[in-house]
């Protein structure tokens, strides 16, 4: 990993650099329900989550939160989202951010650990490999609504 990156627990605060962050990787601006989403989830009691510093500067981020029983799953946990910003990806920033998400979640008793990924998002698909990922038992469902 490079040098002076720092890893602290997630803030309120970091809100708006994870916005930026979410918004340089994706090349345009995220939705207000996405906004409302990170902010949503880093003011609960229970925000579960992680950022990477260089220089003072959030440079990477994930989001997790830990799910209950249900669907034939034991508790378990969940990577909502993770981003480095692109001129940070390639150094091991986002590794090192899922570690410490896996060091939380084996410290609170979890063994499994989830996320989605959309089929085409061959990057992403790659990273969640490189860390040990590989196809769960289920498949995703969706019905849409007029």
């Amino acid at each position: 990993m490079e040098k002076g990156i720092k890893i602290r627990k997630i803030r309120a605060e970091d809100v708006s650099e994870i916005v930026a962050i979410q918004e340089s990787i994706l090349q345009k601006k995220v939705s207000k329900k996405w906004v409302q989403m990170a902010e949503g989830h880093l003011k609960k009691q229970e925000a579960l989550g992680f950022v990477a510093l260089k220089d003072g500067q959030v440079v990477g981020f994930i989001i997790g939160e830990i799910k209950g029983e249900g669907f034939g799953l034991e508790q378990s946990g969940w990577i909502q989202v993770v981003g480095v910003h692109p001129r940070q990806m390639g150094v091991g920033i986002g590794r090192i951010l899922a570690e410490k998400l896996f060091s939380f979640f084996k410290k609170e008793g979890i063994r499994d650990i989830h996320t989605a990924v959309r089929w085409d998002a061959g990057d992403m698909l790659s990273f969640f490999k490189a860390i040990g990922f590989d196809r769960s038992p289920f498949i995703n469902l969706r019905k849409h609504l007029d």
